[in-house]
């Protein structure tokens, strides 16, 4: 990920009802804000120190759909130079099938805008192509021969994946980031159902009881799965869908992300 859009994939905090799955029990709408804080810096290009705050808000129902709104402020101290700020704004909307992806991405450095990408994302029916019509940068389409999981899918699918014992998952993963264009390959690695109670301060009463496990979130460049990876995520993921205890890998630096608070709210059921 260039640093310059420096921001948490949206997939790694997304969460939401796949169609397969919308017997077990709904993931709950929340808001939760976490701070970042500067956990490992090597290379001369590694900044000396950074510090940042993420504010997630989740709303919706399998049947209305599920709105998630995303902000990441992140400030980043050279070893020479002025500190440089990086902040980047998304709104997305998926459909309860998870069949469509709306998406606006916003970031802007030092104040001032630099980038911005809007678009939709829609599956065939008969699950084996995604077309893609972006708005900006630039007026665009783009079709492909493969349908990735959206956000959503791939919150709950790895949720399924932990209960039924399985410690690696693979999956093509679309959210938008990046060209709005980008269709990402993933290995997620999934720890063992977590036994201590929650590092995220915010979380230790609330969820002390929730399953979480630890996975780990690998994102390569499509065809490359081999290489180095784009960039990697870690993260307690919750059985309500909660994400806690961040770990923001660029590389050269590591950010770690703590939920300092956490706000359930209503669930909407679908009559």
């Amino acid at each position: 990920m260039n640093v310059m859009n420096l921001g948490l994939p949206v997939a790694a905090l997304v969460v939401g009802v796949a169609p397969a799955l919308a017997a077990e029990a709904p993931f709950i709408p929340h808001r939760a804000i976490y701070d970042l804080t500067l956990e490992k810096s090597t290379g001369t290009s590694a900044p000396a120190a950074a510090r940042g705050r993420i504010a997630f808000d989740f709303s919706g129902s399998a049947c209305d759909g599920f709105v998630t709104t995303f902000r990441q402020v992140t400030e980043l101290q050279p070893s020479e130079g002025e500190t440089r700020t990086s902040d980047m704004r998304s709104t997305t909307y998926e459909d309860g099938r998870a069949k469509m992806l709306r998406f606006k991405i916003e970031t802007l450095v030092n104040g001032r805008l630099a980038e911005t990408i809007d678009g939709t994302a829609q599956k065939a029916e008969d699950g084996e192509a995604l077309s893609i019509d972006l708005r900006a940068p630039k007026p665009s389409k783009h079709d492909f021969g493969v349908t990735p999981l959206f956000p959503t899918e791939q919150a709950r699918t790895l949720i399924a994946a932990a209960k039924a014992g399985k410690r690696t998952f693979e999956a093509k993963v679309f959210d938008g980031s990046d060209t709005g264009e980008k269709i990402y390959d993933t290995l997620t690695v999934i720890g063992a159902q977590a036994d201590k109670p929650p590092e995220d301060s915010a979380l230790r009463e609330t969820l002390k009881n929730m399953p979480r496990w630890p996975v780990v979130v690998s994102y390569f460049d499509p065809g490359k799965a081999d290489s180095t990876p784009s960039y990697v995520l870690g993260f307690d993921l919750y059985e309500n869908g909660v994400s806690g205890n961040l770990r923001l890998d660029y590389g050269d630096f590591v950010l770690g992300g703590r939920v300092s608070k956490y706000e359930p709210l209503p669930l909407k059921e679908c009559k």
